[in-house]
């Protein structure tokens, strides 16, 4: 039976990149934080959606991956990366 999760049965690949890109942020951008600035270019995400994002708990859109580059200012190719590309 085909399961959409890594190995690690993580739900994505994108939340440790997002997770790190936020505490690289001047003054470490905080959950609520993002979530504002993802508001900003209109896409509706609380604090708890984005710590289940970023823990791997729960999968990203395509839409919401692209509003996640454009908020850190990266590819959404970069956002893919996996830890070990680093």
């Amino acid at each position: 039976m085909y399961k959409n999760r890594s190995a690690e049965g993580r739900a994505n690949i994108c939340g440790y990149n997002i997770m790190r890109l936020r505490k690289e942020q001047e003054g470490k951008l905080s959950q609520r934080a993002l979530a504002d600035k993802l508001q900003l270019v209109g896409i509706d995400l609380d604090k708890n959606a984005i710590q289940r994002i970023e823990s791997g708990l729960r999968f990203v859109t395509d839409i919401e991956l692209r509003a996640f580059a454009a908020v850190f200012d990266v590819t959404a190719d970069t956002l893919l990366e996996s830890p070990e590309m680093q």
